[in-house]
């Protein structure tokens, strides 16, 4: 068969970019067109990619007539429900970059809406490729820490503003002047560091456990005066095993793939025969056993080719027919789902609140 035409679909998240660079370095894989109502913010992909006249569009439904094979979809998160409702009509397989949805609701209308087309849906978590949490759950699966008895999570950047696609930086003036007019910080367009970071955990978090969901969640978050979405959570998870904790934060010190920040961005997994640390982006692991107590450095993986990142992953399970899994799973996501919902609702009560089913 030919390349696998793949579409741009909006480009609300910054990780359009990365993602349309996947496609481009893909050599089984074609930008086949890109879309957004507002030219300008093409501009960029325009440039970087090469892209002719003829395959950039303002106009969803004639962007659609180029009849890709799969739609990348980087729209705000409260805009997921509706485009993936949209873009089940034209039959191409559906590749949403995180958060999944803005609500529980949203994430079962678009299992709903590609159900019966015969095509499927990711839910790309970038997280899943970084080699320390792969190296982890591995170990994990292994068996290398008995059973896994605790997930605790600490998340973030410096705020979604001050990078744009590849990583590259903004100045703390034109986040300023962005910062007012953002989606990232609309409550109704699904803003705020618990929607954009504690997915992450949560789906991830239920990698690592198996599928596990917990019992009951209880969350906080800061409530800074005049931002009308929370820039950090703290979300406690009661699973039948006992408890986890996840926080996100905009506002670190430092980017965690430039610069670790303190506290650290890391998953730290609580065995009953030991305990893995692994930093977002280190070169290793730190392992801890009954057998060797002392914290120990084991070098990260090498992602083999097809886990490299979230588009080769998801080409290699089409070529091959197989479905999509782990964190990349609507099931597994819409687990994730539900403790972010029950997180948010849990901030809004002040309460502990039972998992949203």
């Amino acid at each position: 068969m030919g390349k696998w035409r793949i579409a741009g679909i909006s480009f609300d998240h910054m990780h359009m970019g990365d993602l349309l660079r996947q496609v481009d370095a893909h050599p089984e894989a074609e930008i086949c067109a890109i879309y957004d109502p507002d030219p300008a913010r093409m501009q960029a992909a325009i440039a970087a990619f090469g892209l002719p006249s003829e395959a950039v569009f303002t106009d969803f439904d004639a962007c659609m007539a180029t009849a890709p094979d799969i739609a990348l979809l980087c729209a705000a998160t409260a805009d997921h429900a509706a485009f993936a409702e949209r873009l089940a009509t034209h039959g191409c397989h559906l590749f949403v970059e995180k958060p999944f949805a803005a609500s529980v609701e949203d994430a079962r209308r678009m299992i709903a809406a590609m159900a019966g087309t015969g095509r499927q849906m990711a839910i790309n978590w970038p997280l899943t490729w970084v080699p320390s949490h792969a190296t982890a759950k591995r170990l994990v699966d292994e068996g290398t820490i008995g059973d896994l008895l605790e997930v605790h999570y600490y998340g973030g950047n410096r705020g979604p503003l001050f990078h744009l696609a590849d990583k590259v930086e903004v100045t703390p003036e034109e986040v300023a002047r962005r910062k007012p007019d953002s989606w990232w910080y609309k409550r109704a367009s699904g803003g705020g560091s618990l929607l954009d970071y504690l997915g992450y955990d949560a789906t991830l978090g239920t990698w690592f456990l198996d599928g596990e969901a917990p019992l009951e969640v209880a969350c906080m978050v800061d409530e800074a005066p005049g931002i009308e979405v929370d820039q950090h959570s703290i979300t406690l998870c009661r699973y039948a095993r006992g408890l986890s904790k996840m926080e996100t934060r905009w506002g670190t010190f430092t980017d965690p793939w430039t610069t670790q920040p303190q506290p650290t961005c890391v998953f730290v997994l609580v065995g009953s025969n030991g305990t893995i640390g692994s930093p977002d982006y280190a070169p290793h692991v730190t392992l801890q056993t009954r057998a060797r107590p002392e914290a120990t450095p084991v070098p990260v993986d090498t992602l083999p080719e097809g886990r490299r990142n979230g588009i080769e992953y998801v080409l290699s399970c089409l070529a091959r027919g197989t479905p999509v899994g782990g964190p990349l799973s609507p099931e597994l996501s819409l687990v994730g789902q539900r403790i972010v919902d029950t997180a948010a609702a849990s901030a809004r009560e002040k309460r502990t609140l039972p998992l949203v089913p």
